[in-house]
């Protein structure tokens, strides 16, 4: 046995795998940001503790972005938005849900409240984040909806407007307040993005 020839095919081996995994995370670490859409790249405060949250984990994903408030007349699509997002998360949907006290101050609770009011009265499951302002041209205005109101055109003008982003960010749809989640002009829109890469 050439003791020599052992350890260099050994220290070979070794090399190669180290090499093969370092090339492998190299690639990981920019796949990362090139595959996370320019929409989803920012962090957010979760509502119940707002602890702050990469949007990005929702890349790859069919996304609805609906504003919400706890006393509204549209606020029972709550349980719309919960039957449509345990419906379709299966499938690659995510809704993400931000209170506005933007329209009629129909969202006057602390995030604590909010989040309370959320899981005892509609069971909501979905991702929700802190109180933000949704409404067009104010300063503070939460930049997602900046961003979204943008690259469609249309800003909220009431609670519960929708916006569905697909997989790749590329397309946006948005949807007024008197759009039901469960319509079948939001569902239709839904199931053609799920079936996109």
């Amino acid at each position: 046995m050439n003791i020599n020839g052992y350890f260099s095919a050994n220290s070979r081996a070794y090399w190669l795998a180290t090499l093969l995994s370092l090339t492998a995370l190299s690639a990981q670490a920019q796949a990362t940001p090139a595959t996370c859409p320019a929409l989803l790249q920012r962090e957010m405060p979760r509502l119940q503790d707002e602890k702050p949250q990469a949007l990005c984990q929702y890349a790859g994903k069919v996304v609805l972005v609906v504003n919400t408030a706890s006393f509204c007349g549209f606020t029972s699509q709550y349980k719309s938005l919960e039957t449509l997002s345990s419906r379709y998360a299966g499938r690659g949907l995510v809704v993400l849900g931000f209170p506005s006290n933007d329209f009629g101050s129909q969202e006057p609770g602390s995030n604590k409240e909010i989040a309370e009011f959320c899981e005892n009265t509609f069971n909501v499951k979905f991702p929700m984040f802190s109180k933000s302002v949704v409404k067009a041209g104010k300063p503070d205005t939460n930049p997602l909806f900046v961003d979204l109101a943008q690259r469609t055109g249309s800003s909220p003008k009431w609670n519960f407007h929708k916006y569905l982003i697909s997989r790749d960010g590329q397309q946006v749809q948005s949807f007024g307040s008197m759009t039901d989640p469960l319509s079948r002009s939001v569902t239709d829109e839904i199931e053609k993005m799920l079936t996109k890469p």
